[in-house]
């Protein structure tokens, strides 16, 4: 690790220059050639064409989340954080024998859903109230 470190520092620090006039590159020519490198490198890890085809579906996807007005991130936690939740839940489960109060009967357990519920109302409540502002005032 030491090594690699030094060895980047050695070759970023005369190249800082060419890395700083790249981001004069229109957005228009530079965005394509990422693509372009993305598929080049995904398609030499495993030289299937079908991570290829999972880029440009999931890429459209993504266009599209966008030009609805979802936001990437929570779902892109959720595609790294779901499996990891996954594996603890059924390894909470099979501790328990199946058992499903145990999340609620075990003080940690029951507070940290507790805040999870408290967190959801607090972040929902005032979509609520906003929708009911509009479905409650006199347009006459």
């Amino acid at each position: 690790m030491w090594i690699g470190n030094v060895l980047l520092v050695l070759l970023n620090l005369p190249l800082i220059g060419m890395w700083v006039r790249m981001l004069r590159i229109p957005y228009q020519v530079l965005f394509p050639m990422i693509v372009l490198f993305a598929a080049i490198g995904t398609y030499s890890l495993g030289f299937n064409a079908f991570d290829v085809y999972a880029i440009v579906l999931f890429g459209l996807l993504g266009y599209v989340l966008i030009k609805c007005g979802c936001e990437p991130a929570p779902l892109l936690l959720g595609f790294v954080l779901g499996p990891l939740l996954e594996e603890n839940l059924r390894r909470a489960l099979i501790i328990s024998r199946g058992d499903a109060s145990v999340f609620v009967t075990r003080p940690i357990s029951a507070t940290l859903l507790a805040l999870t519920v408290l967190a959801l109302v607090v972040a929902v409540l005032p979509a609520i109230r906003r929708r009911r502002e509009v479905v409650f005032t006199d347009d006459d």
